[in-house]
């Protein structure tokens, strides 16, 4: 599926939207800033997958600080059969830059 930009994101939670986003960034990290949405860092993923497996055919956001760690999360979760994984580009630092 194809990745999302934060102003269309924005856009969407502003709509009153419901998507599940998942913040594949560290503990501290998340503290620092973030979107609202669950917590898994990328090292725990395969550990935790088994808690997104009602969402296998909804649309997930993924997201880290630039959106590197959150690629390497899509290709995890699309490997193990989840089909509308979409990637923040340019992760948190983007979404911040525009909407602090």
């Amino acid at each position: 599926m194809q990745d999302i930009t934060s102003i269309e994101l924005k856009s969407r939670l502003d709509q009153g939207e419901n998507i599940l986003i998942i913040d594949v960034r560290e503990p501290y990290e998340f503290e620092e800033y973030n979107l609202g949405g669950k917590l898994i860092p990328l090292g725990t993923l395969p550990e935790q997958i088994d808690e997104l497996e009602d969402y296998k055919n909804s649309e997930i956001v993924v997201h880290c600080r630039s959106g590197m760690r959150s690629a390497s999360a899509k290709a995890f979760l699309e490997q193990h059969g989840f089909t509308q994984v979409r990637n923040l580009l340019g992760g948190a630092m983007d979404f911040q830059a525009n909407f602090g």
